[in-house]
């Protein structure tokens, strides 16, 4: 089992879209509801896949969130967090989240140091956007790529295997593709 990627469902119609690129890289996954998890099972896993939700963390309260994600803050396993998914891995460690100019379409992700995520990525970097809200970047945490829309577009722990970007790879074709894949082996 550990040889496959859980999938955290946050909510989001866009899991689907994340499932979808699992198999077209041949990863085993299995998705399991935000709320369903259990302690035992999070280590049979090689990684974890947060995903967005229909929900903005400045209008719902986000305990309910936090606590079952709680884990996240000292799992020894990679973890990838997209939307939602990044913005409660920011929350986790210290940031905060604020509503930002709405952005529904492609952009230009601007890289501000390399990482393993954006390995044999084409250049420019355009990632397909679905939000109104940002997360300012947690202490533990350096700045990966920005946009003309989001200060903090991709994140990753400074010691940690936790990444976050605020775009979703799931839907931005090729280069979201390889951007899972290169998250993948990080988990194998």
């Amino acid at each position: 089992m550990r040889s496959s990627i859980l999938i955290i469902d946050c909510g989001s119609s866009k899991v689907v879209d994340i499932e979808k690129q699992l198999e077209a890289i041949n990863i085993t996954f299995k998705t399991k509801k935000w709320n369903s998890l259990t302690a035992r099972e999070l280590n049979n896993f090689g990684g974890i896949i947060i995903s967005g939700a229909p929900i903005l963390l400045t209008e719902t309260n986000p305990k309910p969130y936090l606590k079952a994600l709680d884990f996240l803050k000292t799992y020894k396993n990679p973890v990838l967090g997209i939307c939602f998914g990044h913005q409660l891995l920011g929350i986790l460690h210290g940031a905060q989240v604020s509503l930002c100019k709405e952005d529904r379409n492609w952009q230009e992700i601007i890289i501000e140091q390399s990482s393993t995520l954006f390995n044999y990525i084409r250049k420019p970097y355009r990632m397909v956007e679905d939000h109104t809200e940002e997360v300012t970047l947690p202490e533990d945490f350096k700045l990966l790529a920005t946009s003309k829309v989001c200060k903090n577009e991709a994140m990753q722990h400074k010691i940690k295997p936790l990444f976050g970007v605020q775009f979703h790879p799931e839907v931005s074709e090729r280069g979201g593709l390889q951007l899972l894949k290169n998250f993948c082996k990080t988990c194998f």
